[in-house]
């Protein structure tokens, strides 16, 4: 039987937080680069396929955290029924949550990233692109996004902004930058924080 502790709660948040960090590295060095092999197939500008998949890696975080809340509102609903602790009704649904993933509808957040991206005005595409096309990057990171948001904190990416003073503490510098520039010209990748603070840093380039 299973027993329920601060402690034990603590390890197996520290654990799963530790993975999921990795695995957002990994996402950035492997499914990231597939997706740019992609989109180069169909669009010759770089700045244009970095930014599409900036804009889907902000889009799925987006669409997997509305999923997220409104799958917890319905978990914390039917556990307050009978719950008893010793944990709090919150952190008994985080956890319910954690361990049955299946009831996330992953495939439909990714229909709603797509959605969002060919409505998105900062995307100059050509009509025959088709943004599934990048469909394996952006359920990857649903997926990810989700599990994030199991965690006591949750993890989240920051948003960048065009034009905004470029941070040291938040993001790498593309190799292609002009590093006597302090404005970001466009995002390449997010940040990932913690209560405010950054535990990864995302790219950027700056370009006069």
């Amino acid at each position: 039987v299973r027993t329920w502790s601060p402690a034990r709660a603590g390890r197996v948040n520290s654990s799963h937080r530790a993975c999921l960090i990795a695995r957002f590295g990994f996402i950035y060095a492997r499914e990231r680069l597939d997706a740019e092999t992609i989109l180069r197939a169909y669009i010759c500008d770089m700045e244009t396929v970095q930014r599409i998949i900036y804009i889907a890696a902000v889009e799925s975080f987006c669409a997997a955290k509305m999923a997220f809340w409104k799958i917890k509102v319905n978990v914390k609903q039917t556990l307050a029924l009978d719950h008893m602790g010793p944990e709090s009704l919150e952190v008994a649904a985080l956890d319910y949550i954690a361990h049955h993933k299946d009831l996330y509808n992953v495939c439909q957040s990714v229909q709603e990233v797509v959605c969002s991206m060919n409505a998105n005005p900062k995307i100059p595409y050509p009509p025959d692109v088709d943004f599934f096309l990048i469909r394996t990057l952006i359920r990857e990171l649903c997926c990810l996004a989700f599990s994030m948001q199991t965690l006591i904190p949750p993890l989240d990416i920051a948003l960048g902004v065009d034009g905004e003073v470029f941070s040291k503490t938040k993001y790498f510098r593309s190799c292609d930058s002009d590093f006597t520039v302090p404005f970001v010209a466009y995002h390449v990748w997010p940040p990932l924080m913690e209560n405010g603070s950054v535990i990864v840093k995302g790219e950027a380039v700056t370009k006069r």
